[in-house]
């Protein structure tokens, strides 16, 4: 079953549709690559879908664990390369606030390094995660 379309609108800006939901989103080409930067890029998209995959699988295994991570946070920042253009590193920064013991956040951060995306991705792209635990 396909799971997007794709359509291009002009002046370097998508719109795709989830298919089965309805749900839309645009991007743009950024600022340092020919874009107005006005929307998500497509490479913004991949490091940000490596932290939703990474809180998405957090989120399962906690369930599973009957952990609470509600309030988790993660922060995204993507590092280009030249020569060919491409990601170079993803740093996610993922914060959350609990009284969490040493088994909690092992199976937390397991679950997060393993996610489908973050094994997904090439092994040239460094992946330069960071979890902080503040107590409530």
């Amino acid at each position: 079953m396909t799971t997007a379309k794709v359509i291009y609108l002009q002046n370097l800006r998508t719109e795709s549709t989830h298919l089965y939901s309805g749900s839309k989103l645009i991007t743009d080409a950024p600022l340092d690559n020919k874009g107005k930067g006005e929307a998500f890029s497509p490479t913004d998209l991949l490091c940000t879908s490596l932290a939703t995959c990474m809180i998405t699988t957090m989120a399962i295994a906690a369930e599973n664990y009957k952990i609470l991570i509600d309030g988790a946070v993660a922060e995204v920042e993507k590092i280009m390369e030249s020569n060919p253009r491409r990601i170079g590193e993803i740093k996610i920064k993922i914060s959350m606030v609990g009284n969490y013991n040493e088994k909690e956040k092992s199976v937390l951060e397991r679950a997060a390094l393993n996610c489908p995306v973050a094994k997904s991705l090439h092994e040239a792209v460094i992946q330069n995660i960071n979890f902080i635990y503040k107590k409530n």
